[in-house]
Order: C-alpha cells, then sequence, then structure tokens
C-alpha cells in the first residue's frame, strides 16, 4: 500500500510537471517578437474553456490585463482579439455588401400573413415559432413553388445543421456536431429539386429559379454543387439573427408595455393609410427604432471572425499568416458613453440619427462589409413584427430563464399565450 501511495505520488508530481512544461512551451511557442500581449492556455484546447463557460467575462478580464487587442487561443487556433471600436471597423473594410431587391418584399408580406393568420387562443413557444418564421420564409424566397411540398423534410434536417455549425468541431457519436455532418437529407433533397426543375419548362422567378438561369445575364454557370451551397448559405446566413432578434422583440415588447404601444400605433397608422390587402413596402419599414435597440441589447452575434492570408501589422502589433482575427463587437453595444444606461430597452435613443453613422454602430458588420442580408433581415424582422403587433396581444406562460453566451436562446423554451388584439 505504501509502495503504491509513493508510485500515486511521483505520477501526481509528473503530471504536474508535464502540464507546467507544456503552458510554458506554450507561451514560448507565441512569445514571437511583435504579437500583442496575451495568454494561449493549454496544448490544443487553449483557453476555450475559459471562454465558452465566462463568455463576456473573460474577454472582459483579458483586456483589464492586456488591453483591447490582445492573443489567446479559442476555438481550436491562435486568435487576435480585437475590442477596439475603430480597429474592428478598419479591420471589417474593403469588403462588400449587399442590397434586398424590393420586389421580395410582397412576397415576404404575403408569407408573414399567412404565417401569422392563426394565432389566436393559442398557447406557443415563441422561439419554436420564430425559428420557424425564419426557415420557412428564406425557402420561400429560394423555391417558392415547392416550399410547401419540402418543407417539412428540410427543416429537421437544417436545424441538426444549424445546431452542428455551433457545436465544438469533435466528430464524435450522439454529439451535435456529427448530427450535423449527417444531415445530408437536406442536400440531397435540394438536388432532386435542381433535377426537377431541370426536366420542366416552367420558369421559376425565385432564387434557385436565378441561380440556374442558361441565359447570358447569369454569366457563371454554376454546377449543381455551387448551387447547393449558395442555397444552404442563403437558408444558414439570415437563420440565427432573424429568428433570435424576433424572439427577443416580443420578448422586450412583452416587458416593456409604453414601447409596445408605442410600435403598435406607428403600425396600425401604417394599415389606415393601405387597404386590407395592400402589402408592406420598404418605406413602411423606416421607423425600425425597437428593431435597431433589440439588436444591440440582445446581442445576438458576439463579433465576426477573419483569418490572416498573410502576415499583416495591426495597431503596431504583427500578426502571423493563419491566425484568425476576432472582431469582438459585443461590449460595444453596452459602451454606457455612446448608450446612456445601456441595459435598459430604450427605442427611443435611436431617434438620434447619428448613432447609426457612429464608427461603433457595427450590429451588421462595418466599413463597406455589411451583413449582405441586412436589408432582408430587416424586411422579415419588421414585417413580422408589423403583423404581429397589429393582430395581437400577448402574454408570458412559465417565465422561462433566457441566456445571452455563446448563443442567446431560452433552454426551455419562451412560451406565451396569444389574444386577438
Amino acid at each position: 500500500m505504501a509502495l503504491f501511495m509513493v508510485i500515486l505520488g511521483w505520477l501526481f508530481v509528473l503530471v504536474v510537471f508535464i502540464c507546467a512544461a507544456l503552458l510554458r512551451w506554450k507561451e514560448l511557442r507565441y512569445s514571437k517578437k511583435g504579437l500583442p500581449p496575451g495568454t494561449m492556455g493549454w496544448p490544443i484546447f487553449g483557453e476555450t474553456t475559459e471562454f465558452l463557460k465566462q463568455g463576456p467575462n473573460f474577454m472582459k478580464k483579458q483586456r483589464a490585463r492586456y488591453g483591447s487587442f490582445f492573443k489567446s487561443h479559442i476555438l481550436g487556433c491562435p486568435t487576435a482579439v480585437s475590442m477596439d471600436p475603430e480597429l474592428n471597423r478598419y479591420i471589417l473594410m474593403n469588403e462588400a455588401k449587399g442590397l434586398v431587391p424590393e420586389q421580395l418584399l410582397p412576397k415576404i408580406d404575403e408569407f408573414m400573413r399567412t404565417f401569422l393568420g392563426d394565432w389566436n387562443n393559442k398557447a406557443i413557444d415563441i422561439q419554436e415559432k420564430t425559428k420557424e418564421m425564419a426557415f420557412l420564409s428564406s425557402l420561400k424566397q429560394i423555391a417558392t413553388a415547392e416550399s410547401i411540398s419540402v418543407a417539412q423534410e428540410f427543416m429537421p434536417e437544417f436545424f441538426k445543421l444549424v445546431l452542428g455549425t455551433l457545436s465544438f468541431p469533435i466528430n464524435l457519436p450522439d454529439t451535435n456536431y456529427l448530427r450535423g455532418l449527417q444531415a445530408r437529407k437536406i442536400i440531397l433533397r435540394i438536388l432532386e429539386l435542381i433535377e426537377e426543375r431541370r426536366d420542366s419548362e416552367d420558369s421559376h422567378k425565385d432564387m434557385l429559379g436565378y441561380l440556374m438561369r442558361k441565359d447570358t445575364s447569369n454569366r457563371h454557370k454554376l454546377s449543381d454543387a455551387e448551387i447547393i451551397d449558395q442555397i444552404i448559405t442563403i437558408l444558414y446566413s439570415g437563420y440565427e439573427t432573424v429568428s433570435t432578434t424576433s424572439m427577443m422583440a416580443v420578448k422586450y415588447l412583452h416587458d416593456h408595455p409604453r414601447v409596445l404601444e408605442e410600435l403598435r400605433k406607428e403600425h396600425m397608422a401604417t394599415r389606415e393609410r393601405k387597404r386590407a390587402e395592400d402589402p408592406i413596402e420598404w418605406n413602411d419599414l423606416k421607423p425600425m427604432k425597437s428593431f435597431f435597440e433589440t439588436s444591440r441589447l440582445a446581442t445576438i452575434g458576439n463579433g465576426v471572425l477573419r483569418k490572416t492570408t498573410e502576415e499583416m501589422e495591426l495597431n503596431g502589433f504583427v500578426i502571423p499568416r493563419g491566425w484568425r482575427i476576432y472582431v469582438y463587437t459585443r461590449e460595444i453595444n453596452y459602451d454606457p458613453l455612446t448608450y446612456p444606461d445601456p441595459l435598459t430597452f430604450n427605442p427611443w435613443r435611436w431617434m438620434d440619427k447619428s448613432l447609426e453613422s457612429q464608427s461603433n454602430f457595427l450590429i451588421f458588420g462595418g466599413g463597406t462589409r455589411q451583413c449582405p442580408g441586412k436589408e432582408l433581415g430587416i424586411a422579415e424582422i419588421s414585417t413580422f413584427l408589423h403583423y404581429f403587433v397589429t393582430r395581437y396581444r400577448w402574454e408570458e406562460v412559465g417565465g422561462e430563464k433566457l441566456i445571452k453566451f455563446p448563443r442567446v436562446e431560452a433552454p426551455n423554451g419562451l412560451h406565451i399565450r396569444v389574444s386577438s388584439y
């Protein structure tokens, strides 16, 4: 027994020695002259565990120790983290943005009217409903004619794909990551859609129809694999933002009745100017105070990642080729110098139009790299809210918990009881 304890003691010492040596080796490896200050954590895992567990507090702690630009090793790669608003804007320059054609609005309007048509006197999970809304609205714009018939087959596979992309990339059985990799039915069904349309003489004025066009207006003919990639990108790119922002808008409006009443008056006035069958137009969406404030306060995206393709200098530090740069924008949304009383839901702060033009307004990205689906997302969320607040009133049922990191969600759902307004 004594010998066993001695051996165990030596093993413990050896493990501690090896761990200390590995930590020291990693710090030396990334102590190259010119790198920003910071720590790299354990080999392979780096500081990912602390980042995921502590979230914003981890970032605040590192900023307090090393300043607004520091190095770390998170999510599997060495990373330079920027929490500096001006630097963030500089990093996000030189990239393109896109606009949504206004001809999409009638389709969005038609979809939202139908989707919200039968919620009266029902208890629903608004988190699940906004997920369905975001997915089905995009699907209708991609493949209008087939959207209803393929929706129920697509949806569960798409949700697996989303969870997989938001999971730690470890390919083990019974993990969200593996289930995401295996969500292949959606790919096979898109391929079937492409083949069905190719065999048909019908023309389709939707996104899939445009991607498959053979005339000279589509100069670069896409392969089937490229079309599938484009469709999945379109479905995925706005899903999280649209669904979660819509859910949080419903939550904040419920918790702030005065804001809800003002928003309802604005939207009722819009409806009074139109006939019952007239769709929402882009100019009707301009009063977007609640949208901006929900996006700021909920902070659906914590930042964006970029990868260096060559060694570059930022803020006097040298960032090696192949490193990630994490443009961490979350804390900017809670800066009391820009947003007084920043934890309060106050849409009226956006009456000051200068907030939208400030260098630290990065809700949609920064510089010329703004979210390519910005206008589409605004249209979907605003149209959803228009019909929801003009048709219904609602009360929360259950008071479920909300978490805001690493993603905004209600783990047990967000249940509400809806009645006619």
